[in-house]
């Protein structure tokens, strides 16, 4: 076995460097299409990546890290022969997986009904660059670099606080929340970041008195910087970023007293709780409410190929 060979075993994935129009996963040419006994052979060649599927123990990690619910919806992004929404559904979850190849899809179904979650896990044959997946409160997905870049700015309208993951590859400069090795094998995660940026009123207690004080956030993907302006000072925002709908900032008041804020974004209004950690971390509720528009997200537009991390980086 080659270098080459064995790197790209690691990786499970071997890639076809033509025109992304389409997701999915490939067709199958053996045995003849739409029939039962149809199986899918492990590197069959297809349209963008060949068909390998995850292992046991990382699907099981991508969902223990979406921190999946049976309350949660879960779309699969070129979902191939449905183990990963099936095992979803096998936990309570209601599932779609989104699959070009049509005899996947109909795989996928058959395995559904013989694991018994028919009604929770349903699959369509289907191209995910056009396909509405704004239902989700999980995504999953094992594609490449350059196609989970297509999707980005997608994924990032969904709703705050959406939980996506990826086996193996990321997406360009939004750096995953929290990253899994297993064996080989790299998990990530992102949580869909609410757009905090702008400019605000912050107004806490400090000193026996609530205080209002001007506050601007600056936004790149979850990651924040910005300052609150006093009279007689400015103080630059430490810890700052953005989980879901949950915002969390500090500074060093005009006291001396370092705060740490932790509130939830609704709209235009941010409302949570501020610990002086200067007074044993006591704590005291806060507001803040943006005053003019709130700026586009980094991220929101088509992200340049570029980005694209080549395979083999981490």
């Amino acid at each position: 076995m080659t270098p080459q060979t064995m790197f790209l075993h690691r990786r499970q994935v071997l890639t076809a460097t033509g025109a992304l129009a389409l997701g999915g996963l490939a067709r199958a040419q053996q045995p003849p299409a739409g029939g039962a006994g149809y199986e899918p052979q492990r590197g069959q060649s297809g349209k963008d990546v060949i068909w390998i599927p995850s292992p046991d123990a990382l699907v099981n990690r991508m969902l223990r890290m979406a921190q999946l619910t049976p309350k949660d919806y879960v779309i699969d992004l070129g979902s191939g022969d449905g183990k990963i929404v099936i095992a979803a559904a096998l936990e309570g979850a209601q599932g779609l997986g989104i699959e070009y190849n049509p005899d996947l899809v109909e795989l996928s179904r058959r395995r559904a009904q013989q694991a018994g979650v028919a009604g929770r896990a349903r699959f369509e044959k289907a191209d995910i660059f056009e396909s509405d997946f704004s239902r989700a409160d999980v995504i999953t997905m094992y594609l490449l670099p350059q196609l989970n870049l297509r999707l980005r700015h997608h994924i990032l309208a969904l709703k705050p606080g959406t939980r996506v993951v990826s086996h193996e590859f990321r997406m360009g400069r939004w750096r995953p929340d929290e990253t899994a090795r297993i064996a080989a094998a790299s998990v990530h995660l992102w949580l869909v970041p609410a757009n905090a940026g702008g400019d605000w009123t912050l107004s806490f207690p400090q000193g026996g008195q609530t205080v209002s004080v001007p506050m601007s956030l600056r936004q790149s993907f979850q990651m924040l910087d910005g300052n609150a302006r006093f009279p007689d000072f400015e103080a630059q925002l430490r810890e700052a970023r953005v989980a879901g709908t949950q915002v969390s900032f500090g500074f060093t008041d005009a006291l001396g007293h370092l705060r740490r804020f932790s509130g939830r974004l609704a709209d235009d209004a941010l409302t949570g709780s501020v610990y002086d950690f200067s007074a044993g971390g006591a704590r005291a509720p806060f507001s803040a409410r943006r005053t003019g528009a709130a700026p586009p997200l980094d991220g929101a537009a088509p992200a340049p190929e570029s980005e694209a991390e080549p395979l083999g980086t981490e």
